[in-house]
């Protein structure tokens, strides 16, 4: 008895140091790796001064799609791949900007279910490959070296005068909905203006985007645009020059052969998917289930930026731009201008080209849509990905683990309840286990056995068969080799019920399992009598 109880209280202190180890683990990890990051381009981050508090932050751009365009604004801070569960998808505008955390395939599949078979909105900013496992479902790469572009480079400003420019600050041309290599020459040199955007003259227009060493973006066509080329439209919005470069090589020269320049770099990629079947309110009169509640096409939309730093507080403003050494013009420095192409096109901060380019991906134009609902902007959200941001060092255990558990459910009751379930098998683990007499069996949850295979029905007439004769053997006192050298007659002698002769010869009878089940009664009364 001592040595058992011995034994019970070595396992319980076992149990409870693992379970002890594994919980301080689980918080001391995640904060080792999120020890000395700092978080860029979170919409709801803006801590003391400088370049993360207020430049590299996007919380400029937060303000502006509620304040100024009226959107509902949220955040996803778990997991990307509830998307499809959230309310009227095609209302919704999910931003992923500066993910500094891979997409996962998981996350990047339902986010294309997102755009493609709900109509949702998506906009992926990125300067690196984190973001590559979503883009190639699309057909798009992203470098993973920054782009050089030694034609289309914008100038810094101190005290009004231009300062030498960094082929790293890019500036692009950028159209709304319409592929640039497509365009009329007319509207390649025709800039967006007030009445142009009044009138919904957004495919005819460009304007000028600023980027902040963005990377380059391929387009390949997937096989379903060769089989099926009407199924959605790819557009190219903005491009580097023809003489910009990937600098793979960290040396910014154009003539290193390792430094690729394809001539077709992009900047904005702007992926369109039509007529896909969504339910909201209707026009008047069209009538349909639920008042008038009905199905109507709507347009899922992705686009595709190389650059977060293009949203970011630095830029998106122009206010806050031209305090960091930007300027609306570019005519100090003529050679590389964007005015030399859109006369009288001042840049004005990236914000009024997005505000633009997210207008244009929303439902407002769509006139099957209730007026009431497309004219309301209240009525769309504005979501930010905050998940692909390194989180604090104290809240990142908690963040990990709550992004579990939203794997498991969306649904808010059963959140907290997986969390109890899981607090209780922790108490199990960390119980004592009860001490007990050598004669009496307890179950001991720390003891475990396989189950036992199951039957194949197959076999159930060989088993009753077997049954019969080690009945016929032990009730004759016979060995095994013994019963093996009797010959069948006399077997069947000993045997004497014809249906159980019959049992153990006949290989033409077939029996149910109901007559195998009687059979085993009559072979349990056999030798009885």
């Amino acid at each position: 008895m001592a040595s058992e109880k011995s034994e019970e209280a070595n396992f319980t202190n076992i149990v409870v140091g693992s379970v002890a180890t594994t919980l301080v683990l689980l918080l001391i990890l995640p904060m080792i790796f999120v020890a000395g990051k700092a978080t860029y381009y979170s919409a709801y981050t803006n801590e003391g001064s400088g370049e993360v508090g207020k430049l590299a932050q996007v919380t400029d751009m937060r303000d502006s799609m509620a304040n100024d365009e009226g959107y509902f604004i949220a955040n996803t801070m778990s997991t990307p791949m509830l998307v499809n569960d959230w309310k009227d998808p095609h209302r919704t505008a999910l931003m992923i900007i500066g993910p500094e955390k891979p997409i996962a395939e998981t996350e990047a599949e339902a986010i294309y279910d997102f755009v493609t078979e709900k109509g949702g909105k998506v906009i992926v900013a990125a300067d690196g490959t984190n973001a590559n496992r979503l883009a190639e479902k699309f057909g798009v790469t992203f470098f993973d070296a920054p782009l050089n572009d030694e034609s289309q480079f914008w100038l810094e400003y101190e005290n009004g005068q231009a300062t030498q420019g960094s082929w790293l600050n890019v500036w692009g041309l950028a159209a709304v909905s319409q592929d640039v290599n497509n365009m009329d020459q007319s509207h390649l040199r025709q800039g967006c203006v007030d009445t142009d955007v009044l009138e919904e003259n957004r495919r005819n227009c460009r304007l000028p985007v600023m980027f902040r060493s963005p990377t380059g973006m391929k387009f390949e066509p997937l096989p379903m645009d060769t089989t099926n080329p009407n199924h959605r439209d790819v557009n190219i919005l903005s491009t580097a020059s023809s003489s910009a470069f990937i600098d793979i090589q960290g040396n910014g020269r154009a003539d290193d052969p390792k430094n690729p320049a394809p001539g077709d770099l992009a900047l904005i990629v702007r992926i369109d998917y039509p007529n896909i079947t969504a339910f909201d309110l209707t026009t008047a009169g069209s009538g349909g289930l639920g008042g008038n509640a009905r199905e109507l096409a709507v347009t899922g939309s992705i686009v595709f930026v190389s650059d977060e730093e293009a949203f970011s507080n630095r830029m998106w403003s122009l206010d806050v731009a031209v305090e960091n050494r930007m300027s609306p013009s570019c005519e100090q420095h003529t050679d590389h201008c964007w005015l030399d192409i859109t006369r009288e096109t001042y840049w004005e901060g990236n914000e009024e080209y997005f505000s633009l380019l997210i207008d244009d991906m929303m439902e407002h134009d769509n006139k099957k849509m209730a007026k009431s609902v497309r004219d309301d902007k209240g009525q769309f959200q504005v979501v930010f990905d905050e998940s692909r941001h390194v989180t604090g060092i104290i809240s990142a255990p908690f963040v990990e683990a709550m992004g579990t558990v939203v794997l498991l459910t969306s649904n808010t009751f059963l959140k907290w309840l997986v969390v109890l379930n899981v607090g209780l098998l922790l108490l199990v683990a960390m119980m004592v286990v009860p001490e007990k007499e050598n004669w009496r069996h307890v179950f001991d949850l720390t003891r475990f056995k396989e189950r036992p295979n199951k039957l194949d029905p197959g076999t159930y007439r060989t088993r009753v068969q077997q049954a019969l004769f080690t009945k016929v053997r032990v009730h004759y006192d016979l060995t095994r080799d013994q019963m093996a050298v009797k010959p069948p007659a006399e077997i069947q002698t000993m045997i004497g019920d014809p249906r159980l002769v019959e049992l153990a010869y006949s290989q033409s009878r077939k029996y149910t399992p109901q007559e195998l089940r009687q059979l085993m009664v009559a072979i349990r009364r056999w030798g009885k009598n």
